[in-house]
Parts: C-alpha cells; structure tokens; sequence
C-alpha cells in the first residue's frame, strides 16, 4: 500500500520520502525538513499517534493527516483545545488521498 500511495503523490507532484515503519519514519523527520506527515495509525516499530507527537516536537508547523481503518481511535487522541490531524478512513481511492493532502498542504 505504502508504494501505491507514494506514487500517486508522487505523480500528483509532491515529494515523497516513504518509510517502512514508524520508527524509521521517525528518522528521516530528524533529518530533514517536512511539511506532511502522512501515517498509519496502526505501524510497526511505533504507532501513527505515538510519531505524530513526536514530529510536531521536531516540527511543531507540521501538518499531519492519517490514514487508517480505526478512524475513531484517531479522533480519540485529539486535544479538544487544538486542531488534531486530519484523518482519511479506509478503503478510499488515491483520488481522494491527493485531494485531501493538497487541502492540507493549502491550509
């Protein structure tokens, strides 16, 4: 899925660095710069909510989106004080994956 996703930002003309797990996604954050971090909720090596904490340490402007079949647990998680991330619920098509990080991006 993770290939799938990358090229079609890809060729919707975003930059994509693809990660194979959370803690490896969490690597790359420290060395570079971003301005979206898409995920899954649910990753090996360290879970969608747990990365999104620590990449807005790193980069507190960074934009976050999820997507995951758990669309409740995401929602869960936010701070009703903040605006939480953005959640895409599956299955949807890539279509609607670009729309909405180009939304994000906009904002």
């Amino acid at each position: 899925m993770r290939h799938f996703l990358s090229m079609a930002l890809t060729r919707a003309g975003h930059e994509v660095e693809s990660c194979a797990d959370g803690l490896a996604a969490l690597a790359a954050l420290g060395g570079g710069v971003f301005d979206l971090l898409l995920a899954d909720i649910i990753m090996p090596g360290m879970d969608g909510i747990e990365l999104s904490h620590k990449a807005a340490a790193l980069h507190p402007a960074l934009k976050v989106m999820f997507i995951t079949g758990f669309a409740a647990v995401a929602q869960s998680q936010q701070s009703s004080a903040e605006p939480g991330p953005r959640v895409l619920s599956k299955p949807f098509h890539l279509k609607e994956l670009v729309d909405q990080v180009e939304s994000l991006l906009a904002a």
